[in-house]
């Protein structure tokens, strides 16, 4: 196994277990916050993957396809406080831009070799992935991350513990 394998593993699981948090979810489900303070699940996804593409776009320019149009506008800084669910994507457009997003990742990723995943990142992502092995690794640590305020709404909404 490989360096770029070994990162695609942390990719799979952590879109295993995102995909379960997520599927039994409805697209009301997703406007609901943890709690207050904190950026409700159809922003965070949004986020996550704007992130992605930014990321990987970053480092391997030409391989990330767009956005859909406008895309990015409605997950925003300035968007995260809106409970406004016309204003976001629906939970069928956030996982179809999230798998095609992903599939061009790991298509990159795949490219690369561990000479490639060692290079430096450019800034300002060096503060918080010095290399690109790091960056790529970012494609599961972070949706994990952000997939822990998901088990709060989860437990919230009576939803069973999943693991």
């Amino acid at each position: 196994m490989n360096s770029s394998q070994a990162i695609k593993l942390n990719i799979d699981m952590a879109q295993m277990c995102c995909n379960m948090y997520l599927d039994d979810l409805t697209d009301a489900d997703l406007m609901l916050r943890p709690t207050e303070g904190c950026n409700h699940i159809n922003w965070q996804i949004g986020h996550l993957i704007t992130s992605d593409h930014n990321m990987i776009s970053a480092i391997a320019a030409g391989k990330m396809p767009p956005l859909p149009a406008g895309f990015a506008d409605k997950y925003t800084k300035e968007t995260a406080s809106s409970d406004d669910a016309s204003a976001f994507c629906t939970k069928a457009e956030l996982l179809a831009a999230a798998s095609e997003q992903l599939t061009a990742a790991v298509t990159a990723l795949a490219e690369m070799s561990d000479d490639d995943l060692d290079a430096a990142t450019p800034e300002p992502i060096n503060a918080y992935a010095p290399n690109i092995g790091a960056l790529f690794s970012m494609l599961g640590s972070h949706w994990m991350m952000h997939s822990g305020q998901w088990v709060v709404v989860r437990r919230q909404l009576g939803k069973p513990p999943l693991f």
